[in-house]
């Protein structure tokens, strides 16, 4: 299986290609965990928000691939921002993951209605840094004024924003800056899964959207197979989410197939503005109430 890495602004390494575990539950997650890496897969995403991070600890486990071979990403809630309250649910996640250390750790979102508490936080995620128990800290959902407000008030830039991106919704002024910064942008539902759960806005999802489909037929591909490609191509991280072997497979292979300047213009072209999640300025812990259950 071909590999392809991404270098951080810190010089860490990232794998081009991996599993999102967002709506995977129980032993559904932790067979696609142990399954994607045994397809080749050395990234995995997840967040204490998604009440899996036991489970995916245990596919990692299942597996049998070395842990320091795989690059484990998890995220840190809301609730829990506030310097004290960000290591402390460090170590939960930790804990819950059964590891001693986690390759990325992200804010899950910029909570912008409080900002002392999400910059308390980061500066938290840089003392974890410091110390060694992350090898890179980003942030997830910022946009260029979140970023601009973080930066103005810490020391570390972000060596991720990961945010929504796919055909539908391509965010070109926010990719422009997370470039200018040096901070890599990870696509989540990088192809379009999100109007599944989140509403399709009256929009055909990228899947469907006639353009792709006609760019998968002409290169032998599937759709998701083009649109994973299309990130790839413009320096992009992606976490694509599938509980399914076959589709597990299928999404991490892109390695082999390139895309035209003009196959590119045409998914450019395919770009509603419209987002298919929630306006992360709407966001707050009463938005989305969850309560993180401890280890």
């Amino acid at each position: 299986m071909a590999h392809e890495t991404i270098t951080l602004n810190n010089g860490v390494e990232i794998p081009a290609v991996g599993l999102g575990v967002l709506q995977s539950e129980g032993g559904q997650a932790t067979a696609a965990v142990s399954t994607a890496l045994q397809s080749g897969y050395r990234l995995i995403d997840t967040a204490a928000a998604y009440f899996n991070e036991r489970e995916v600890g245990q596919g990692i486990r299942d597996s049998g691939v070395d842990r320091g071979d795989v690059f484990l990403t998890t995220k840190l809630w809301m609730t829990d921002y506030g310097y004290a309250g960000a290591l402390r649910a460090f170590d939960i996640s930790t804990a819950k993951l059964g590891v001693d250390y986690v390759d990325l750790y992200l804010l899950h979102w910029p909570w912008p209605a409080d900002r002392e508490h999400t910059l308390a936080a980061y500066r938290a995620a840089e003392a974890l840094l410091t110390e060694g128990r992350v090898r890179a800290i980003g942030v997830a959902n910022f946009s260029v004024d979140d970023l601009r407000a973080l930066l103005a008030a810490t020391d570390v830039v972000p060596a991720v924003n990961q945010i929504e991106v796919h055909p539908n919704f391509q965010q070109p002024d926010l990719l422009a800056v997370n470039r200018e910064l040096g901070i890599l942008t990870q696509a989540w539902s990088p192809i379009g899964g999100v109007y599944g759960w989140a509403g399709e806005n009256g929009a055909v999802p990228p899947l469907r959207n006639e353009t792709i489909l006609a760019i998968a037929q002409a290169h032998g591909k599937t759709p998701a197979q083009v649109i994973l490609r299309w990130h790839l191509q413009q320096g992009r991280s992606a976490i694509p989410k599938s509980v399914t072997p076959a589709r597990i497979a299928e999404n991490i292979d892109v390695f082999d197939f390139e895309l035209s300047v003009g196959d590119l213009e045409a998914i450019a072209a395919v770009d509603t503005g419209q987002r298919g999640a929630i306006d992360p300025a709407a966001v707050t812990p009463e938005v989305i109430d969850l309560t993180i259950d401890a280890a």
